[in-house]
């Protein structure tokens, strides 16, 4: 495995076993993740925490099957915050996608396995046009994982975030017509979703960018006060790991342009 560019923000969070296992619920509050009781697993977690994402995924590569989902998340969130390379980018969302495949085959009943399987590909398909990867049949597969995991598990506020934005993005790239007949795109239920997510996790900056995303490809000027809102509100939000400090720097940036 290449050597992944640090966290810029090193040494800002000193989670370990124990303290994760105190902070969890808020920790996953976005993401649900069943609390795990292997302190190794608690330790890749707190690597994840820290924002020592390779630590992470290597640590819960090394855990076997118990250990994907903070291998995939940390690779996910890396990917999309930190990896520089758009090749690199577009590889690691390969790899996440794939290993959760292999994942759901055998641990049919782990949710975060298909979210995380849906996140990678439509990070992907941005990376490599979300049109070209509608013609792919990828939308059909991300918008499938996320149904499924909203269906048993009502309250997972990140799949709601992740499919709401895949309602947008499909209108943005195709329109609403379109989108509609061959995707079941529509703008309401994309910014319905995004509404409860944020009622499901209030302090979620990342669901506060991803909404201010969203609203900007279904409305662009006429939606920038209450997009710039949410951005700000996300740029004020108190981080409490990594994942959440790289949402709200996300948030503070996109105010600048």
């Amino acid at each position: 495995m290449a050597k992944w560019s640090a966290f810029p923000y090193a040494g800002d969070y000193d989670f370990d076993a124990a303290s994760v296992k105190k902070k969890w619920a808020r920790l996953h509050a976005g993401d649900l993740e069943p609390l795990p009781s292997n302190n190794d697993l608690l330790q890749a977690w707190a690597h994840f925490h820290n924002g020592e994402f390779q630590k992470a995924a290597t640590l819960g590569l090394d855990l076997g099957l118990m250990g994907l989902n903070v291998a995939n998340k940390a690779a996910c969130v890396y990917a999309t915050y930190l990896e520089k390379q758009e090749t690199q980018r577009l590889a690691l969302f390969q790899e996440v996608a794939e290993r959760a495949e292999e994942q759901i085959e055998r641990d049919p009943h782990n949710l975060n396995a298909r979210y995380w399987r849906a996140y990678a590909l439509g990070r992907y398909s941005q990376g490599i046009s979300v049109a070209k990867a509608l013609a792919q049949g990828l939308g059909t597969k991300v918008k499938a994982d996320l149904e499924h995991v909203i269906q048993h598990q009502p309250n997972h506020a990140d799949a709601h975030i992740a499919l709401g934005s895949f309602h947008a993005e499909v209108i943005d790239k195709v329109g609403s017509l379109i989108g509609a007949m061959a995707y079941g795109a529509n703008k309401d239920t994309g910014l319905s979703l995004l509404t409860r997510a944020l009622k499901l996790n209030v302090e979620s900056a990342f669901g506060m960018v991803e909404y201010a995303h969203a609203m900007l490809m279904l409305g662009g000027e006429d939606m920038l006060n209450e997009a710039t809102r949410l951005y700000r509100q996300a740029a004020r939000a108190r981080p409490i790991d990594a994942m959440e400090r790289l949402d709200v720097e996300l948030a503070k940036s996109e105010l600048l342009t």
